[in-house]
């Protein structure tokens, strides 16, 4: 007796998703932007997201950020400040206190000034790449979140 193993016939699906352009959603979220229009606020605060955008009504809610946007700028502004500092301390060897009143508040000030826009560009990566809910037809046997 032989068994024949069980045909699968794989098919397209009629209305296959809209590509979304990468570069152009995380732009967008950068300016602090709308990833989907690029014409809405994306934050109401500081750091807290809008619940929608005002003018696509695109939901924001199922973001996840969460830490990406704080390992990024460390790395951005680490990459800034460190060369810088052993550059200045290389060639002109200025005393401790002049270097920790130089260094310090640049690092504070960069590292808030790039918060924000890269916590946007991670939410237009998310929004792009339909991650977590940013998908309109999510698939049915992943269990919610």
């Amino acid at each position: 007796m032989e068994v024949t193993p069980p045909t699968v016939v794989w098919t397209r699906e009629a209305a296959e998703p809209e590509k979304r352009d990468v570069w152009s959603a995380m732009k967008r979220g950068f300016r602090c932007r709308c990833p989907r229009c690029g014409k809405g606020r994306l934050f109401r605060k500081f750091l807290k997201c809008d619940g929608h955008c005002p003018v696509c009504d695109l939901d924001f809610t199922p973001h996840r950020a969460d830490d990406l946007p704080a390992y990024l700028v460390i790395v951005i502004v680490g990459h800034i400040v460190v060369p810088m500092a052993l550059w200045i301390e290389t060639n002109y060897s200025p005393p401790v206190w002049l270097q920790l009143a130089i260094y310090l508040p640049f690092t504070l000030f960069a590292s808030l000034a790039l918060l924000q826009p890269v916590k946007g560009a991670v939410i237009g990566l998310q929004w792009a790449l339909r991650m977590h809910g940013f998908d309109e037809n999510p698939p049915s046997d992943i269990p919610p979140v």
